[in-house]
Protein backbone atom coordinates (compact mmCIF):
# COMPACT_ATOMS: atom_id res chain seq x y z
CA UNK A 1 0.00 0.00 0.00
CA UNK A 2 1.24 3.36 -0.92
CA UNK A 3 2.02 5.76 1.59
CA UNK A 4 2.71 10.06 2.00
CA UNK A 5 1.92 12.21 -0.78
CA UNK A 6 2.56 9.56 -3.57
CA UNK A 7 -0.51 7.24 -1.80
CA UNK A 8 -2.85 10.25 -1.66
CA UNK A 9 -2.27 11.24 -5.85
CA UNK A 10 -2.75 7.37 -6.60
CA UNK A 11 -6.11 6.76 -4.13
CA UNK A 12 -7.20 10.18 -6.41
CA UNK A 13 -6.23 8.43 -9.50
CA UNK A 14 -7.73 5.27 -8.69
CA UNK A 15 -11.04 7.33 -7.92
CA UNK A 16 -10.89 9.03 -10.81
CA UNK A 17 -10.49 5.89 -13.08
CA UNK A 18 -13.88 4.57 -10.95
CA UNK A 19 -15.95 7.67 -11.96
CA UNK A 20 -15.16 6.81 -15.39
CA UNK A 21 -16.14 3.08 -15.17
CA UNK A 22 -12.71 2.03 -16.25
CA UNK A 23 -12.07 -0.43 -12.54
CA UNK A 24 -14.11 -3.37 -12.16
CA UNK A 25 -16.11 -3.46 -8.27
CA UNK A 26 -14.29 -5.92 -7.10
CA UNK A 27 -11.02 -3.77 -6.94
CA UNK A 28 -12.90 -1.37 -6.00
CA UNK A 29 -14.73 -2.90 -3.02
CA UNK A 30 -10.52 -4.24 -2.21
CA UNK A 31 -9.58 -0.59 -2.58
CA UNK A 32 -12.10 0.51 -0.09
CA UNK A 33 -11.35 -2.35 2.48
CA UNK A 34 -7.58 -1.33 2.38
CA UNK A 35 -9.05 2.31 3.01
CA UNK A 36 -10.54 1.49 6.44
CA UNK A 37 -7.75 -0.12 7.22
CA UNK A 38 -5.43 2.26 6.86
CA UNK A 39 -8.15 4.82 9.05
CA UNK A 40 -8.07 2.03 11.35
CA UNK A 41 -4.44 2.07 12.02
CA UNK A 42 -4.58 5.89 12.22
CA UNK A 43 -6.99 5.53 14.93
CA UNK A 44 -4.86 2.76 16.65
CA UNK A 45 -2.14 4.94 16.47
CA UNK A 46 -3.21 8.03 18.12
CA UNK A 47 -5.84 7.12 20.50
CA UNK A 48 -4.72 3.50 21.81
CA UNK A 49 -3.93 5.37 24.83
CA UNK A 50 -7.36 6.78 25.72
CA UNK A 51 -9.03 3.50 24.69
CA UNK A 52 -10.69 0.94 27.19
CA UNK A 53 -9.41 -2.62 27.28
CA UNK A 54 -12.60 -3.79 25.81
CA UNK A 55 -12.69 -0.60 23.11
CA UNK A 56 -8.97 -2.08 22.04
CA UNK A 57 -10.01 -5.83 22.20
CA UNK A 58 -13.24 -4.40 19.83
CA UNK A 59 -11.12 -2.74 17.67
CA UNK A 60 -8.40 -5.14 16.69
CA UNK A 61 -10.37 -7.84 16.53
CA UNK A 62 -12.48 -6.01 13.62
CA UNK A 63 -9.32 -5.07 11.86
CA UNK A 64 -7.54 -8.02 12.04
CA UNK A 65 -10.89 -10.15 10.71
CA UNK A 66 -10.58 -7.55 7.67
CA UNK A 67 -6.86 -7.89 7.40
CA UNK A 68 -6.94 -11.83 6.89
CA UNK A 69 -9.69 -11.80 4.58
CA UNK A 70 -8.15 -8.92 2.08
CA UNK A 71 -5.44 -11.24 2.28
CA UNK A 72 -6.70 -14.29 1.41
CA UNK A 73 -8.94 -12.87 -1.56
CA UNK A 74 -12.44 -13.07 0.25
CA UNK A 75 -15.37 -12.67 -2.32
CA UNK A 76 -16.59 -8.93 -2.33
CA UNK A 77 -19.52 -9.70 -0.74
CA UNK A 78 -17.66 -10.71 2.65
CA UNK A 79 -15.54 -7.74 2.19
CA UNK A 80 -17.77 -5.59 2.45
CA UNK A 81 -19.90 -6.85 5.35
CA UNK A 82 -16.81 -6.75 7.37
CA UNK A 83 -16.31 -3.38 6.46
CA UNK A 84 -19.77 -2.23 7.32
CA UNK A 85 -18.92 -4.25 10.88
CA UNK A 86 -16.05 -2.08 11.38
CA UNK A 87 -17.39 1.61 10.60
CA UNK A 88 -19.57 1.76 14.11
CA UNK A 89 -16.39 0.52 16.10
CA UNK A 90 -14.41 3.42 14.24
CA UNK A 91 -16.99 5.54 14.74
CA UNK A 92 -17.25 5.35 18.80
CA UNK A 93 -13.41 4.83 19.51
CA UNK A 94 -12.33 7.37 16.50
CA UNK A 95 -12.28 10.91 18.60
CA UNK A 96 -11.22 13.38 16.28
CA UNK A 97 -9.81 10.91 13.95
CA UNK A 98 -12.50 9.67 12.81
CA UNK A 99 -15.10 10.66 11.19
CA UNK A 100 -13.37 13.72 9.74
CA UNK A 101 -15.89 16.68 8.89
CA UNK A 102 -15.50 17.49 5.60
CA UNK A 103 -13.18 21.48 6.37
CA UNK A 104 -10.37 18.99 8.09
CA UNK A 105 -10.66 16.73 4.53
CA UNK A 106 -10.31 19.30 2.30
CA UNK A 107 -7.66 21.52 4.71
CA UNK A 108 -5.73 18.19 4.35
CA UNK A 109 -6.25 17.68 0.52
CA UNK A 110 -5.06 21.50 -0.26
CA UNK A 111 -2.17 20.86 1.72
CA UNK A 112 -0.69 18.11 0.21
CA UNK A 113 -1.56 18.87 -3.24
CA UNK A 114 0.58 22.52 -1.90
CA UNK A 115 3.45 20.17 -1.06
CA UNK A 116 2.91 18.45 -4.54
CA UNK A 117 3.09 22.05 -6.30
CA UNK A 118 6.26 23.36 -4.28
CA UNK A 119 7.99 19.98 -4.87
CA UNK A 120 7.61 19.96 -8.10
CA UNK A 121 8.10 24.05 -8.91
CA UNK A 122 11.25 23.65 -6.82
CA UNK A 123 13.07 20.96 -8.59
CA UNK A 124 11.06 20.57 -12.04
CA UNK A 125 9.30 22.72 -13.79
CA UNK A 126 8.62 26.40 -12.84
CA UNK A 127 6.34 28.77 -13.90
CA UNK A 128 7.22 32.36 -15.23
CA UNK A 129 6.10 35.22 -16.60
CA UNK A 130 8.18 37.72 -19.32
CA UNK A 131 8.03 40.97 -17.73
CA UNK A 132 9.37 42.92 -20.28
CA UNK A 133 10.66 43.13 -24.33
CA UNK A 134 13.95 42.09 -23.73
CA UNK A 135 13.58 39.14 -25.88
CA UNK A 136 10.91 40.51 -27.97
CA UNK A 137 10.25 39.18 -30.61
CA UNK A 138 10.92 35.91 -29.67
CA UNK A 139 8.87 36.13 -26.48
CA UNK A 140 6.62 39.03 -25.23
CA UNK A 141 6.70 41.23 -22.53
CA UNK A 142 3.39 43.19 -21.92
CA UNK A 143 2.64 45.23 -24.46
CA UNK A 144 -0.12 47.61 -25.13
CA UNK A 145 -3.16 48.03 -27.80
CA UNK A 146 -3.94 51.80 -28.50
CA UNK A 147 -7.40 52.54 -29.62
CA UNK A 148 -7.61 55.94 -31.67
CA UNK A 149 -11.36 56.43 -32.58
CA UNK A 150 -14.02 55.75 -30.00
CA UNK A 151 -15.78 53.03 -32.84
CA UNK A 152 -12.04 50.82 -32.41
CA UNK A 153 -12.48 50.08 -28.69
CA UNK A 154 -14.22 46.68 -27.48
CA UNK A 155 -17.40 46.49 -26.21
CA UNK A 156 -18.12 44.28 -22.90
CA UNK A 157 -17.94 40.44 -24.09
CA UNK A 158 -15.03 41.76 -26.35
CA UNK A 159 -12.95 42.77 -23.65
CA UNK A 160 -14.04 39.50 -21.52
CA UNK A 161 -12.49 37.31 -24.11
CA UNK A 162 -9.96 39.23 -24.29
CA UNK A 163 -8.58 39.28 -20.74
CA UNK A 164 -9.43 35.23 -20.54
CA UNK A 165 -7.35 34.88 -23.99
CA UNK A 166 -4.71 36.94 -23.58
CA UNK A 167 -4.76 38.54 -20.43
CA UNK A 168 -5.56 41.58 -21.42
CA UNK A 169 -6.64 45.07 -18.76
CA UNK A 170 -8.77 47.62 -20.73
CA UNK A 171 -7.47 51.18 -19.27
CA UNK A 172 -10.42 53.83 -21.18
CA UNK A 173 -10.57 56.81 -19.78
CA UNK A 174 -12.49 60.12 -20.04
CA UNK A 175 -11.42 63.65 -19.99
CA UNK A 176 -12.56 65.13 -16.90
CA UNK A 177 -12.89 68.25 -18.27
CA UNK A 178 -12.33 70.53 -21.74
CA UNK A 179 -8.80 72.06 -22.46
CA UNK A 180 -5.58 71.30 -23.74
CA UNK A 181 -3.38 67.80 -22.46
CA UNK A 182 -0.10 67.78 -21.31
CA UNK A 183 1.89 65.89 -18.77
CA UNK A 184 5.33 65.89 -17.22
CA UNK A 185 9.00 64.92 -18.00
CA UNK A 186 11.69 64.09 -16.36
CA UNK A 187 14.84 66.29 -17.38
CA UNK A 188 16.10 63.24 -19.45
CA UNK A 189 13.31 63.24 -21.42
CA UNK A 190 11.35 60.45 -19.94
CA UNK A 191 7.66 60.62 -18.85
CA UNK A 192 7.34 61.33 -15.57
CA UNK A 193 6.02 59.14 -12.84
CA UNK A 194 5.69 58.08 -9.34
CA UNK A 195 5.80 54.62 -7.16
CA UNK A 196 3.22 53.22 -5.16
CA UNK A 197 3.21 49.97 -3.53
CA UNK A 198 0.13 47.33 -5.07
CA UNK A 199 -0.88 44.21 -5.39
CA UNK A 200 -0.74 41.36 -7.73
CA UNK A 201 -3.62 38.77 -7.53
CA UNK A 202 -4.98 41.10 -4.59
CA UNK A 203 -2.41 38.72 -2.46
CA UNK A 204 1.16 39.65 -3.82
CA UNK A 205 2.81 43.17 -2.99
CA UNK A 206 4.30 44.67 -6.12
CA UNK A 207 5.50 48.04 -7.17
CA UNK A 208 2.87 50.22 -9.42
CA UNK A 209 4.45 52.89 -11.26
CA UNK A 210 1.37 56.57 -11.69
CA UNK A 211 1.33 58.65 -14.61
CA UNK A 212 -0.70 61.33 -14.65
CA UNK A 213 -2.49 63.07 -17.79
CA UNK A 214 -3.51 67.15 -16.98
CA UNK A 215 -6.38 68.47 -18.67
CA UNK A 216 -6.70 71.77 -18.42
CA UNK A 217 -4.99 71.54 -15.60
CA UNK A 218 -7.16 68.83 -14.09
CA UNK A 219 -4.98 65.27 -13.23
CA UNK A 220 -6.17 61.98 -14.74
CA UNK A 221 -3.93 59.08 -12.61
CA UNK A 222 -3.06 55.98 -14.73
CA UNK A 223 -1.69 52.72 -12.44
CA UNK A 224 0.19 50.24 -14.27
CA UNK A 225 3.11 47.61 -13.58
CA UNK A 226 6.48 49.22 -12.98
CA UNK A 227 7.91 47.24 -15.66
CA UNK A 228 5.58 48.17 -18.36
CA UNK A 229 6.90 50.73 -21.06
CA UNK A 230 3.76 53.36 -20.67
CA UNK A 231 5.12 56.06 -22.51
CA UNK A 232 4.88 54.08 -25.75
CA UNK A 233 1.09 54.52 -25.46
CA UNK A 234 1.56 58.15 -25.14
CA UNK A 235 4.00 58.00 -28.26
CA UNK A 236 1.41 56.05 -29.88
CA UNK A 237 -1.77 57.54 -28.93
CA UNK A 238 -0.36 61.42 -29.27
CA UNK A 239 2.29 61.14 -31.29
CA UNK A 240 4.08 59.14 -34.55
CA UNK A 241 6.41 57.26 -31.95
CA UNK A 242 9.80 58.30 -30.69
CA UNK A 243 11.21 60.12 -32.41
CA UNK A 244 8.08 62.45 -33.07
CA UNK A 245 7.68 62.81 -29.69
CA UNK A 246 11.17 63.69 -28.34
CA UNK A 247 10.98 66.92 -31.48
CA UNK A 248 7.76 68.06 -30.17
CA UNK A 249 9.26 68.54 -26.87
CA UNK A 250 12.21 70.13 -28.29
CA UNK A 251 9.77 72.56 -29.69
CA UNK A 252 7.89 73.10 -27.23
CA UNK A 253 11.13 73.87 -24.63
CA UNK A 254 12.51 76.40 -27.00
CA UNK A 255 9.49 78.51 -26.85
CA UNK A 256 9.29 78.25 -23.48
CA UNK A 257 6.11 75.93 -23.22
CA UNK A 258 7.42 73.93 -20.34
CA UNK A 259 6.06 74.09 -16.79
CA UNK A 260 8.62 72.82 -14.38
CA UNK A 261 7.19 70.53 -11.48
CA UNK A 262 8.89 68.55 -8.56
CA UNK A 263 7.76 65.39 -8.41
CA UNK A 264 8.62 62.68 -4.77
CA UNK A 265 8.90 59.51 -7.23
CA UNK A 266 9.52 56.83 -4.69
CA UNK A 267 8.12 56.97 -1.20
CA UNK A 268 10.21 58.92 1.34
CA UNK A 269 12.32 60.08 -1.49
CA UNK A 270 13.42 63.78 -2.21
CA UNK A 271 11.54 65.65 -5.06
CA UNK A 272 12.72 65.45 -8.49
CA UNK A 273 12.74 68.09 -10.92
CA UNK A 274 9.92 67.58 -13.75
CA UNK A 275 8.79 69.79 -16.63
CA UNK A 276 5.07 69.79 -17.85
CA UNK A 277 4.47 69.54 -21.52
CA UNK A 278 1.70 69.73 -23.64
CA UNK A 279 1.21 67.10 -25.71
CA UNK A 280 -0.54 68.87 -28.90
CA UNK A 281 -3.77 67.80 -28.26
CA UNK A 282 -6.84 69.51 -26.73
CA UNK A 283 -10.42 67.53 -25.66
CA UNK A 284 -14.04 68.05 -24.39
CA UNK A 285 -15.29 66.58 -21.04
CA UNK A 286 -16.42 63.21 -21.18
CA UNK A 287 -14.26 62.80 -25.14
CA UNK A 288 -11.90 59.46 -24.66
CA UNK A 289 -8.90 60.94 -23.55
CA UNK A 290 -7.03 57.49 -23.93
CA UNK A 291 -7.90 54.41 -24.40
CA UNK A 292 -5.76 50.74 -24.47
CA UNK A 293 -5.62 47.32 -23.44
CA UNK A 294 -2.70 46.17 -21.33
CA UNK A 295 -1.24 42.75 -22.85
CA UNK A 296 0.42 40.17 -20.50
CA UNK A 297 3.47 38.93 -21.06
CA UNK A 298 4.35 35.68 -22.52
CA UNK A 299 4.15 32.97 -19.27
CA UNK A 300 5.58 29.88 -20.11
CA UNK A 301 7.06 26.71 -18.00
CA UNK A 302 11.25 26.57 -17.82
CA UNK A 303 12.77 23.32 -17.26
CA UNK A 304 14.60 23.29 -13.99
CA UNK A 305 16.53 19.97 -14.18
CA UNK A 306 17.74 19.22 -17.21
CA UNK A 307 20.92 21.75 -16.51
CA UNK A 308 21.48 19.45 -13.55
CA UNK A 309 22.50 16.52 -16.22
CA UNK A 310 23.44 18.60 -19.79
CA UNK A 311 25.48 21.84 -20.12
CA UNK A 312 23.62 24.66 -21.18
CA UNK A 313 23.87 25.19 -24.99
CA UNK A 314 24.60 28.23 -26.76
CA UNK A 315 21.29 29.65 -28.00
CA UNK A 316 18.93 28.09 -25.76
CA UNK A 317 17.19 30.64 -23.72
CA UNK A 318 18.43 30.98 -20.70
CA UNK A 319 16.96 31.60 -16.85
CA UNK A 320 19.14 32.45 -14.09
CA UNK A 321 18.52 34.33 -10.62
CA UNK A 322 20.76 37.60 -10.29
CA UNK A 323 21.10 37.27 -6.57
CA UNK A 324 25.22 37.84 -7.43
CA UNK A 325 25.22 39.89 -10.62
CA UNK A 326 27.01 43.01 -9.63
CA UNK A 327 24.91 45.90 -11.40
CA UNK A 328 21.81 43.86 -10.55
CA UNK A 329 21.68 43.31 -7.25
CA UNK A 330 24.08 45.88 -6.01
CA UNK A 331 21.04 47.70 -4.57
CA UNK A 332 21.01 45.07 -1.19
CA UNK A 333 17.69 44.33 -2.07
CA UNK A 334 17.26 40.41 -0.76
CA UNK A 335 14.14 40.11 -3.09
CA UNK A 336 15.16 36.73 -5.64
CA UNK A 337 14.56 37.92 -9.13
CA UNK A 338 14.92 35.76 -12.38
CA UNK A 339 16.19 37.16 -15.97
CA UNK A 340 15.46 35.25 -19.00
CA UNK A 341 17.85 36.02 -22.26
CA UNK A 342 19.65 34.10 -24.94
CA UNK A 343 22.68 32.42 -23.91
CA UNK A 344 25.52 33.18 -25.87
CA UNK A 345 28.43 32.65 -24.01
CA UNK A 346 29.91 29.49 -22.34
CA UNK A 347 33.24 29.81 -19.90
CA UNK A 348 36.10 31.03 -22.29
CA UNK A 349 34.39 31.82 -25.25
CA UNK A 350 35.09 35.28 -27.07
CA UNK A 351 32.12 37.42 -27.83
CA UNK A 352 32.05 40.64 -30.23
CA UNK A 353 29.74 42.69 -32.34
CA UNK A 354 30.50 43.75 -35.83
CA UNK A 355 27.64 45.37 -38.09
CA UNK A 356 24.69 43.88 -36.25
CA UNK A 357 25.80 40.62 -36.21
CA UNK A 358 26.81 38.48 -32.90
CA UNK A 359 30.38 37.06 -33.51
CA UNK A 360 31.65 34.16 -31.03
CA UNK A 361 35.33 32.84 -31.32
CA UNK A 362 36.01 34.60 -34.51
CA UNK A 363 32.58 33.36 -36.75
CA UNK A 364 28.99 34.50 -36.68
CA UNK A 365 27.23 32.88 -33.54
CA UNK A 366 25.56 29.60 -34.62
CA UNK A 367 22.64 27.74 -32.49
CA UNK A 368 19.10 29.60 -33.00
CA UNK A 369 17.56 31.00 -35.83
CA UNK A 370 17.20 34.46 -33.61
CA UNK A 371 21.13 34.67 -34.34
CA UNK A 372 20.45 34.90 -37.99
CA UNK A 373 17.78 37.02 -38.42
CA UNK A 374 19.46 39.63 -35.74
CA UNK A 375 22.14 39.60 -38.38
CA UNK A 376 20.22 40.16 -41.12
CA UNK A 377 17.57 42.26 -39.23
CA UNK A 378 14.61 40.70 -40.34
CA UNK A 379 11.08 39.47 -38.56
CA UNK A 380 11.71 42.64 -36.07
CA UNK A 381 14.53 41.26 -34.85
CA UNK A 382 17.01 44.64 -34.49
CA UNK A 383 19.99 43.57 -35.11
CA UNK A 384 22.58 43.51 -31.95
CA UNK A 385 23.52 46.85 -30.87
CA UNK A 386 27.61 47.74 -29.88
CA UNK A 387 26.86 49.06 -25.95
CA UNK A 388 28.46 48.75 -22.90
CA UNK A 389 31.07 45.57 -22.98
CA UNK A 390 30.72 45.18 -25.97
CA UNK A 391 30.97 48.88 -27.46
CA UNK A 392 32.26 49.56 -30.97
CA UNK A 393 35.60 47.22 -31.40
CA UNK A 394 34.98 45.61 -28.22
CA UNK A 395 35.09 41.99 -26.79
CA UNK A 396 34.04 40.35 -23.74
CA UNK A 397 35.87 36.97 -23.12
CA UNK A 398 33.51 35.09 -20.77
CA UNK A 399 35.80 33.84 -17.03
CA UNK A 400 35.63 30.06 -15.95
CA UNK A 401 32.19 29.34 -14.09
CA UNK A 402 30.73 32.01 -15.84
CA UNK A 403 28.14 32.76 -18.48
CA UNK A 404 27.30 35.34 -21.11
CA UNK A 405 23.71 36.22 -21.71
CA UNK A 406 22.11 38.84 -24.06
CA UNK A 407 18.30 39.69 -24.95
CA UNK A 408 17.04 39.24 -28.65
CA UNK A 409 15.97 43.06 -28.46
CA UNK A 410 19.43 44.32 -28.60
CA UNK A 411 18.65 48.09 -28.73
CA UNK A 412 16.07 47.50 -25.85
CA UNK A 413 17.73 45.00 -23.70
CA UNK A 414 19.81 45.84 -20.13
CA UNK A 415 22.08 41.90 -20.58
CA UNK A 416 25.61 40.96 -20.03
CA UNK A 417 26.82 43.96 -22.33
CA UNK A 418 25.95 46.03 -18.65
CA UNK A 419 26.35 43.58 -16.21
CA UNK A 420 29.07 40.79 -17.15
CA UNK A 421 28.55 37.27 -16.69
CA UNK A 422 25.87 34.70 -15.05
CA UNK A 423 27.30 32.90 -12.13
CA UNK A 424 27.17 29.11 -12.78
CA UNK A 425 25.79 28.77 -9.24
CA UNK A 426 22.59 30.87 -10.80
CA UNK A 427 21.82 28.90 -13.87
CA UNK A 428 17.43 27.83 -13.37
CA UNK A 429 17.04 26.27 -16.43
CA UNK A 430 15.82 26.85 -19.98
CA UNK A 431 12.11 27.27 -21.29
CA UNK A 432 9.68 25.04 -22.22
CA UNK A 433 5.91 25.75 -23.44
CA UNK A 434 4.56 28.66 -23.54
CA UNK A 435 1.01 28.13 -21.56
CA UNK A 436 -0.57 31.53 -21.99
CA UNK A 437 -2.05 34.08 -23.62
CA UNK A 438 -3.37 32.04 -25.97
CA UNK A 439 -1.68 33.27 -29.34
CA UNK A 440 0.32 32.05 -32.28
CA UNK A 441 2.94 32.09 -29.91
CA UNK A 442 0.97 29.38 -27.66
CA UNK A 443 3.36 25.87 -27.89
CA UNK A 444 7.16 25.04 -27.44
CA UNK A 445 9.28 27.83 -26.49
CA UNK A 446 12.23 28.79 -29.29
Amino acid sequence: MYTGEFGELWRAAKKVLGWLGLRDGAAQIRENAGNWLEVADRVWHYRRDQLSESERRDLRGHCEALRQNLREGAEPAKLKLLIEELEPVLRHCGGRVYPKSALTENVEFLVVAAIVILGIRTYFVQPFKIPTNSMWPSYYGMTARVYHLPAERPGPLARAFGFLAGGAVNYDLPAPDSGEVSADFFESGYLAYTETPGRRWLVFPTTLHVYSLYVNGTPVRIEVPEDFRFEEVIQEAFFHGHDDMMAHLRREGARGGAEPVMLNVHPGSGPYRAYRFSLGRSVRRGEMLLAFDLLTGDQLFVDRMSYHFVRPAVGQGFVFRTDNIPGISDDGSRIQQYYIKRLVGLPRDTLEIKKFTLYRNGAPITGTPAFAKNARQEEGYPGYQNVGALGLGQAMKVPPGGFLALGDNSANSKDGRDWGYVPAKDVVGKPLFIYYPFTRRWGPAR
